[in-house]
């Protein structure tokens, strides 16, 4: 399908996107501002691989509202959001939110869509595993993770992560006790071509332990290993 949702109220930006991702095989559906593209996404029922979202759009709902509702109906939905240097704090909120990856502007063509590719290379892994996958399970104590139907469990609780979570805890899963380094886990998680910051693996390790862990301020889990990055103990 290859189906991307772009949401940028400035319309030569939005031009700029949907040109190049059509240009890379991609259809791109526009829309000018939080409310429409929400308004899109509910017509298609969901049917889009990757939503790119400008943060700073007018109306009631910006790029962040737009990103936490989405990610609220779909956790397979890939979500990019378009950001300014300035919007550091805003940058961090999103990736809380559920946002898999961020562009900063100004930004180059073969940028854009080699992060559109990355997180849609995701997207289609997990659908594949979905509809038959090779192994089934991983363990680790109380947590099963499931690579077909894309589950994860603590005991029998069901804890719902983005696509992009569910990678790093395969990673984890796959490397128990192992202090792995950030750019290893960003290497796996985001492919060896990202050209981002190695933060964007902090800001998902905090999230996950907002969910899997106990105490999220004192980790048994995912610990921090200083100067390196985290290991995953049971």
């Amino acid at each position: 399908m290859r189906k991307i949702l772009v949401a940028e109220d400035e319309q030569n930006i939005r031009e700029f996107v949907v040109i190049n991702l059509k240009r890379a095989g991609y259809e791109a559906v526009e829309a000018a501002n939080g409310e429409e593209a929400l308004r899109l996404y509910e017509r298609a029922n969901g049917d889009f691989d990757v939503a790119i979202l400008d943060i700073m759009m007018p109306g009631e709902y910006d790029g962040l509202e737009v990103c936490k509702r989405l990610r609220k109906q779909s956790s397979s939905i890939g979500i990019i959001l378009l950001t300014a240097k300035t919007q550091e704090m805003d940058k961090v909120t999103g990736l809380m939110m559920g946002a898999d990856d961020y562009v900063t502007k100004p930004f180059s063509p073969s940028e854009l869509v080699a992060r559109v590719d990355a997180v849609y290379r995701r997207v289609a892994l997990a659908a594949g595993r979905r509809e038959g996958g090779a192994r089934d399970e991983l363990t680790s104590g109380e947590f099963t993770l499931n690579l077909r139907n894309r589950s994860f469990l603590k005991g029998k609780r069901p804890i719902e992560l983005t696509q992009v979570e569910f990678q790093i805890m395969e990673y984890f899963f796959s490397h128990p006790g192992v202090a792995l380094a950030r750019g290893d886990i960003l290497k796996h998680v985001w492919g060896a071509g990202y050209t981002g910051e190695e933060k964007i693996v902090d800001v998902n390790i905090r999230r996950l332990r907002m969910k899997v862990e106990e105490e999220p301020s004192n980790p048994r889990h995912i610990v921090t290993v200083w100067g390196l990055g985290y290991r995953w103990d049971e």
